[in-house]
């Protein structure tokens, strides 16, 4: 089976600010605003570089969504910047009115994504934002699962005409797809073949699903890796074409199993392919304080639980 190699672990978040230093040399309409959270989003170097370009709005994160949505108006695209929990259940209405509404042109960047803040607590970690952003009408969702894959989706996001939410983490996690990547908004990557059971992830779930599939290999079980980096609009031909192959499917999130990327599949499934589907996800919990290694481990977000799930779903074909 094909192996990816980790080229050493980076976070996703410098995946997002290496994207937007780049933005700052190649498109002038793009623009950033941030609240409050400078270092933590990896703004720093577009803030150095294009200061006229750069707002920084303060904890005021409602008011940062206003601001974005009026800037396009004037033909900029602008960037908001805080983390995951801050960029939508803070400010879902005007996300909803200002910005999906209204259909407005602006790119929703939330870093801190889940369970993997860690130590800072459950208050700033969320697990449904992906359920909330996908309802929106016209809202393109993005979960990225590497460095390299995040600074990719930042630069392409910029070429998208529309609202999009681009959710990435805190830790620093394995960096393993091409750094000359091009990233296709919509568009899954098959990662492995397989014929057993198809494993769809996103996020930091992408490489614990490649672990697992090797695990599985050596017990001569056959994973097809599909790394699903575009929530909404999803892949539906990818995910039926290889189900229809192997029968079954787990799901791999660092999400609430319910409104996540689990769902979005089992619609897809229900209308074109119904078969067997274990979720990876966390169940309908919110999570603590801990090191983002034991919160994974804790909520079983890694490969053990996913070769569990493989196990468990090929039994019941």
């Amino acid at each position: 089976m094909k192996t990816y190699t980790n080229t050493g672990n980076k976070d996703t978040r410098s995946g997002f600010g290496a994207g937007l230093t780049e933005l700052g040399k190649t498109n002038e309409k793009v623009v950033a605003l941030c609240a409050d959270l400078i270092g933590s989003l990896k703004m720093d170097d577009f803030k150095a570089n294009h200061p006229e370009r750069f707002f920084q709005v303060g904890i005021a994160e409602a008011n940062m969504i206003g601001m974005a949505a009026g800037l396009t108006i004037g033909g900029k695209i602008p960037f908001t910047g805080t983390f995951a929990n801050f960029s939508t259940g803070r400010v879902y209405d005007q996300i909803r009115q200002s910005v999906a509404y209204s259909d407005k042109n602006v790119k929703i960047c939330a870093s801190h994504a889940g369970l993997t803040l860690g130590e800072d607590g459950a208050t700033h970690q969320i697990l449904e934002d992906i359920g909330l952003m996908k309802m929106l009408p016209g809202m393109t969702v993005i979960n990225t699962c590497d460095y390299n894959q995040t600074k990719a989706a930042t630069i392409a996001i910029a070429d998208h005409h529309g609202p999009v939410y681009l959710r990435f983490g805190r830790p620093s996690v394995p960096n393993f797809t091409p750094e000359d990547q091009k990233f296709e908004i919509g568009k899954a990557l098959q990662l492995t073949e397989g014929t057993d059971v198809t494993i769809i992830a996103t996020g930091h779930l992408v490489w614990e699903a490649l672990e697992a599939a090797k695990a599985l290999h050596e017990k001569g079980i056959s994973a097809e890796v599909i790394d699903i980096h575009t929530i909404k609009p999803l892949d539906d031909e990818a995910i039926l074409k290889s189900v229809a192959k192997t029968g079954c499917v787990v799901t791999a999130e660092e999400h609430n199993y319910m409104g996540g990327l689990g769902e979005s599949v089992a619609r897809v499934l229900a209308l074109g392919h119904p078969a067997p589907q274990e979720f990876i996800a966390t169940q309908d919990t919110f999570g603590e304080s801990g090191t983002p290694a034991q919160l994974m481990e804790k909520y079983g977000l890694n490969s053990a639980s996913i070769i569990k799930a493989a196990e468990k779903v090929i039994a019941r074909k």
